[in-house]
């Protein structure tokens, strides 16, 4: 079994910014014929969603009209192309590699619909090589970075002296469902923003990077229904169950103990945690489990401030905090995330 390391991770950002406050007009135009009550309740929501700046691919006046399933999707193919070619030439360049020397691509995203996937584009505009490997990853949600990394962990621990890449590029504001009032709609329209980031992967000699010491998911039963997307005529409908926060606090040990110790690790030897900020419940959720050990998640609630939940992509940004630092030989990191399924991916890491 080869070592594989973690190469770089670059990002790359839509074109529209907004603040939260530069948001709220907007939500209460929208809401203007609703109940007084409920309308001051969902702008409690997004004031106290922790987030205070978002991106996306279309300009909010666009966000708040009324357009097709199609009409939203098609901007969606057009700037997921855009957005997951820059993140993945950034990466390149930062790394000095030639895209032609990608063995093993994967491709990332839920929020939309495009076949050929992404990656089938990437090939013809960076110049992949007509035998690369790819894997498009549709269905796992704000998991699917961390699986990701896991996939391409699993090659190229089996494939020594190969490289790969995964792109990640979600738009949650190409999924916004103007005629929705349910509390999951409000709850996701507060906190999601839309981006894209590109991790590169190495099972090379001579490859720089934290390695990845070991990969693992984590399924809970029977917890379909706690998140995902219900496919309406007017495009992907949120499921958002008010009780995920809950039900990790419930399953946390089970997530985290037994997995690191099967790699001879425990949580006091784990020096940094780059947790998916899922939403501001879920960040003090873990927060307040990992406190309890003496850990802090300050790198997530930063990203989640900054960008919102961008789905999949998030952690990855986080990543990318830590990617940047100092850190010393022999530290460890753990990577986790939640998705549909209901589902925990965990990727420990060493510098």
């Amino acid at each position: 079994m080869g070592i594989v390391k973690i190469a770089g991770v670059s990002k790359a950002l839509p074109k529209y910014t907004r603040t939260t406050s530069d948001i709220i007009p907007f939500v209460n135009l929208w809401l203007a014929g609703k109940d007084e009550r409920f309308r001051r309740k969902v702008v409690k929501i997004f004031e106290g969603a922790g987030v205070d700046k978002r991106y996306g691919i279309m300009d909010i006046e666009e966000v708040f009209t009324a357009t097709s399933f199609k009409a939203k999707n098609d901007i969606y193919v057009r700037e997921v192309k855009d957005l997951g070619s820059k993140a993945l030439t950034r990466a390149l360049t930062k790394a000095n590699w030639d895209a032609g020397s990608i063995d093993y691509i994967i491709t990332v995203s839920c929020t939309g619909i495009m076949i050929p996937s992404l990656d089938a584009y990437l090939i013809n505009d960076l110049g992949l090589k007509q035998d690369v490997v790819r894997l498009p990853v549709t269905e796992m949600g704000c998991a699917a970075g961390v699986s990701g990394i896991i996939y391409a962990a699993n090659f190229l621990k089996n494939n020594p002296g190969k490289r790969a890449a995964i792109v990640a590029v979600e738009s949650p504001t190409a999924t916004f469902q103007l005629d929705d009032f349910s509390m999951a709609n409000m709850v996701s329209a507060a906190i999601f923003g839309d981006g894209a980031a590109a991790v590169l992967l190495s099972s090379e000699v001579g490859a720089t990077g934290p390695h990845i010491v070991g990969e693992e998911m984590y399924h809970f039963k029977d917890a379909t229904h706690m998140m995902g997307f219900d496919l309406t005529n007017t495009g992907l409908k949120m499921i958002l169950d008010p009780s995920v926060p809950a039900v990790i606090a419930e399953h946390f040990p089970n997530i985290v103990h037994p997995f690191l110790a099967k790699h001879d690790s425990s949580i006091e030897k784990v020096n940094h945690l780059i947790f998916h900020p899922g939403g501001r419940k879920i960040v003090q959720t873990v927060e307040e489990l990992f406190g309890k050990l003496g850990k802090e998640i300050d790198d997530t609630r930063t990203i989640l401030k900054e960008y919102g939940n961008m789905s999949s992509c998030t952690v990855l940004y986080v990543l990318e905090r830590f990617l940047n630092k100092e850190i010393s030989k022999g530290e460890q990191g753990l990577i986790l995330s939640f998705g549909p399924g209901f589902s925990a991916q965990r990727v420990l890491i060493e510098w």
